[in-house]
């Protein structure tokens, strides 16, 4: 009686068994209920990686295909072929931005003056003096002044991690900086000015004026909105150091050589030079208009000349913008006496230091120059009120 009992006990839990298997096998059969979905046959399943693949923003800009079809490619300098793969890329990832720099796009006709300076992620010195000189943000005579600072990352990977960290506190405490994902080099000075002006006309497309320029330039810039008072943000203006009559560098040691592959034309048309440009609204925006259908070459300032030459615009010049030093009569002068910049609108070019002194001495009150010059008013009205 006990072995019969203990017998049926043991048919009973192999049948559940056996069920359950059945069920289990059916499941498999359909899908596992995820929607009717075929399963995978192993060796079509990828292998588990090892370790997680980091997540990098990058452009997803391809090198030009038909590269090799340009004419004696191979024998140009690495740099250049380089340039000629991805000169076509201009959609890059923007790391780090400020897009209510203006108050937004719909307030942005309330800023008169746009500093935009290209500085390179290392150049921290050089942002935190212009911060506290000629690039502080304030207001002058009713004139709105706001700054913003150009920059792409380094091309070395350990130094990159690090610059972008310190890029990211200036950013979280001062807003004032634009930072895309391509390498911030010399020939790529024309996508970054390519970029700001795309980035302006989104954000900031009411700002009255421009002043475009290095981090290593030094700008009077109460000088600079006196100058812009009596002129119209909705009318052609571009100056500075007018360049005419030059054309491309075909020397392959220089840092501005630009073969024939480049740029096929033995003459620029005319351009300023791009230490410090001046430019209204109008401009700025008939530029990046014309910028989309001219394809890039690696010297910037070049570039502006040739957006403004396919509009019908000419660049000026202005005796007060210099991008190559202030001329002094005599050896024996000090060309760091600052009588020879308390009447100019932009000089270039300055060390820190150099930036910090010179702005105090030029707004000192009690500094007294044997002659003075009215090129469009003196330089000695009382000081801005701080926002």
């Amino acid at each position: 009686m006990r072995w019969s009992f203990v017998r049926a006990k043991h048919v009973l839990w192999l049948l559940v068994a056996l069920f359950c298997l059945l069920v289990i096998m059916e499941v498999c059969k359909d899908g596992g209920g995820d929607g009717g979905e075929v399963r995978k046959d192993i060796k079509d399943v990828p292998p588990v990686l090892t370790k997680p693949k980091k997540w990098e923003m990058v452009s997803s800009c391809r090198e030009d295909p038909f590269i090799k079809n340009i004419t004696d490619f191979a024998q140009l300098p690495a740099i250049i072929q380089d340039f000629l793969r991805y000169k076509h890329c201009r959609n890059f990832p923007q790391i780090l931005d400020a897009p209510m720099k203006c108050g937004g796009r719909n307030k942005s006709k309330g800023v008169f003056l746009l500093l935009a300076i290209k500085s390179s992620p290392q150049n921290y010195e050089r942002r935190a003096v212009v911060r506290q000189t000629w690039g502080e943000e304030t207001i002058y005579k009713g004139a709105h002044i706001k700054t913003i600072f150009l920059s792409g990352t380094s091309k070395n990977q350990r130094e990159d991690r690090r610059l972008r960290q310190l890029l990211q506190i200036e950013s979280e405490k001062y807003g004032d900086i634009l930072q895309w994902d391509f390498h911030d080099t010399f020939y790529n000075l024309t996508l970054k000015q390519f970029l700001f002006h795309q980035w302006l006309t989104e954000n900031c497309p009411g700002a009255h004026f421009i002043m475009n320029g290095d981090d290593d330039i030094f700008v009077n810039t109460y000088n600079v909105v006196k100058y812009l008072s009596d002129k119209r943000a909705d009318s052609h203006l571009f100056v500075g150091q007018l360049i005419a009559n030059v054309g491309p560098i075909r020397n392959p040691g220089s840092k501005y050589y630009v073969p024939v592959q480049v740029y096929s034309s033995d003459s620029y048309p005319a351009y300023c030079g791009g230490g410090g440009i001046l430019m209204s609204r109008f401009t700025a925006h008939v530029i990046y208009n014309k910028s989309l259908d001219i394809p890039l070459i690696p010297i910037d300032d070049v570039y502006l000349g040739m957006c403004l030459n396919k509009a019908g615009l000419a660049p000026a010049s202005h005796m007060a913008m210099s991008t190559v030093g202030v001329p002094v009569p005599s050896k024996d002068i000090d060309s760091f006496d600052p009588c020879f910049y308390r009447q100019l609108l932009m000089v270039h070019r300055f060390v820190p230091f150099e930036m910090m002194i010179m702005w105090n001495a030029v707004n000192d009150p009690d500094l007294h120059c044997g002659q003075k010059l009215s090129l469009y008013g003196g330089a000695s009205d009382k000081l801005p009120n701080k926002l």
